[in-house]
């Protein structure tokens, strides 16, 4: 059965890859955002950043560019960018917890998930799903592959937001992630198979992309 249209409540979000045609739209996010917890524009993730010397502006600008910085950019109706979700394969993106990350590493993955970022204005509206939701559709678009993120559990407790810029695990775990190993106090590394797929880019409500986790 087909999703219905969706009603006047329900806002339309579109997802897109961050490219050079996109960049405009993420950095018009970031900036309004203050840069992103200090400033960061997502880039302290990238292997290539090196803290005290890169500037994230510039070098993330450069990634993008040079096709090393992938993200699913979710646009509302009025084509304004409301949130993103990173990813990247693991020579592209490093995981937070690394050194327990790396005392007893998980099966190889292909691709990793990093950080899930929201618009300070419209958080709480499901933009975090769909963000997640279009970047496992562009990893599929790209040939699948074992996914991992490291997360942190939100359940019986209230988490500060500068700790959960990668979701939650339960929030993986509503798209088929598994827990592997805990890395932190509240910290999980999570993963999921994801088969490949030619999917093309599609306009989701959040209602639509609560009835996919289900």
């Amino acid at each position: 059965m087909p999703d219905p249209l969706p009603t006047p409540e329900e806002p339309s979000y579109t997802t897109r890859p961050l490219d050079a045609s996109t960049w405009d739209a993420f950095a018009d996010l970031v900036e309004r955002n203050n840069g992103i917890y200090g400033g960061c524009w997502c880039a302290p993730n990238h292997a290539e950043y090196q803290r005290g010397v890169s500037d994230p502006r510039t070098l993330k600008h450069e990634l993008v560019h040079a096709g090393r910085a992938h993200a699913a950019l979710v646009f509302n109706e009025d084509g304004r960018a409301e949130g993103w979700c990173q990813y990247g394969s693991p020579d592209e993106l490093n995981l937070k917890h690394g050194r327990a990350y790396r005392a007893d590493p998980p099966p190889p993955a292909r691709w990793r998930i990093a950080c899930i970022f929201v618009d300070k204005a419209h958080r709480g509206q499901g933009i975090a799903r769909v963000a997640l939701r279009g970047a496992l559709e562009q990893i599929a678009a790209a040939g699948g592959g074992l996914t991992e993120a490291i997360s942190e559990t939100t359940a019986g407790r209230q988490a500060q937001g500068r700790f959960l810029f990668s979701a939650t695990v339960e929030l993986f775990e509503q798209y088929g992630f598994t827990r592997l190993r805990q890395v932190g106090k509240h910290a999980w590394i999570v993963s999921r198979l994801v088969d490949p797929a030619t999917i093309p880019a599609r306009s989701h409500t959040i209602d639509q992309a609560r009835r996919a986790t289900t």
